[in-house]
């Protein structure tokens, strides 16, 4: 079994689960819940009490699944059962499931009596190699995503790659968008291997650890974001806002690593722009995203939408919008402010490439 070192935790490759049965039976905590969404209820928990059928006594805690949820209501709802089920202090939750389970789970574990211990078992490739690690926990409000919430190191978190049997082609490849990103910003071999590969379903366990230990080396440096830890916003600035978009204008929303995927592209356009990026690796950062993902319709009259939205993201300072940019494939710039017109351009570049 692999292991990780993380900020006063372990992150652990453990097909068999039996690092949480090890775990529990060392702290002895005086109740245990599960946090799930609705179909990792129906698709995961049975993996894992199959794999440890000892593990009887804990209480299901279940959230309807998808980003559209991740709000204050339903971590107050999180919250009632918890209080329902008389948990205190010394009670631990497990959040079994993707992104939206991990944040909102970590944020209602961490707020709950002024904090109770959580791990994090993420069953998703994207929230594997991104959410599940490095203590950020969030919901959304107000159409900006993760905009409340706290900076909370789990207990422990358990990589089960087990769990990505459960996924369809567009979740794993979502995740993708993500391992292709630490490539990027950290290091040109591994980001050259990936995008090798004909698909995400192609990705092996040993990628899967080399893209998070590439997180976790930036998140044990920099635990607050203050420094180094902002590379790992590169895309995000404008996918996010695209993302939040779709999700409130669109019946069938993007994932999160399809609107990163956009934003990435976007973002290595004004990289080139002013941040030195060469020609050569816009095309090579450009192709790699296209190989995976369909070419998305961003209308023309949403530019000014989007931009509100991203003045309202978190990274932005005294109003202006922020950008980590890749300079070159290996290595990103952080705290880059960038005129608005720029922005629309970056926008532009995108519509205007084919598949």
């Amino acid at each position: 079994m692999n292991t990780i070192e993380s900020n006063n935790y372990t992150i652990y490759f453990d097909n068999s689960l039996k690092s949480l049965s090890e775990f529990l039976a060392q702290k002895k905590y005086s109740k245990v819940f599960i946090l799930t969404d609705e179909l990792t209820c129906q698709y995961c928990l049975p993996v894992l009490q199959e794999k440890l059928p000892d593990l009887t006594e804990f209480d299901i805690i279940e959230v309807p699944n998808g980003e559209e949820n991740k709000t204050i209501d339903f971590c107050i709802g999180i919250w009632r059962m918890l209080l329902d089920f008389e948990a205190d202090r010394n009670a631990l939750l497990i959040n079994l499931g993707g992104g939206v389970v991990t944040d909102m789970g970590g944020f209602a574990a961490s707020t709950y009596k002024r904090g109770i211990d959580f791990i994090n078992i993420p069953t998703t490739l994207l929230s594997q190699v991104d959410a599940s690690v490095g203590g950020k926990t969030g919901i959304d409000m107000d159409n900006v995503k993760n905009v409340i919430g706290t900076f909370t190191q789990p207990k422990a978190v358990i990589i089960a790659t087990d769990f990505l049997a459960t996924l369809s082609d567009r979740q794993l490849t979502s995740g993708f968008a993500e391992v292709i990103k630490h490539g990027i910003i950290a290091d040109a071999d591994f980001f050259n291997e990936i995008i090798e590969l004909a698909s995400a379903k192609d990705i092996s366990e040993a990628q899967i650890l080399k893209s998070i230990s590439i997180k976790n080396k930036v998140v044990t440096a920099d635990p607050f974001e203050k420094d180094i830890r902002k590379t790992l916003n590169y895309g995000h600035t404008i996918g996010h806002a695209i993302e939040s978009w779709s999700l409130n204008n669109e019946k069938n929303p993007l994932l999160h690593g399809e609107a990163i995927a956009i934003g990435m592209i976007c973002e290595a356009y004004l990289a080139k722009e002013l941040a030195g990026l060469s020609e050569d690796d816009l095309e090579a950062i450009t192709l790699s995203f296209l190989k995976y993902f369909d070419h998305y319709i961003i209308k023309q009259d949403i530019d000014e939408q989007l931009l509100e939205i991203m003045k309202q993201d978190k990274k932005n300072t005294s109003g202006n919008i922020n950008f980590s940019l890749p300079n070159k494939i290996c290595h990103c710039q952080i705290d880059i402010l960038i005129d608005h017109h720029l922005i629309k351009e970056s926008l532009e570049f995108y519509r205007n490439l084919k598949n």
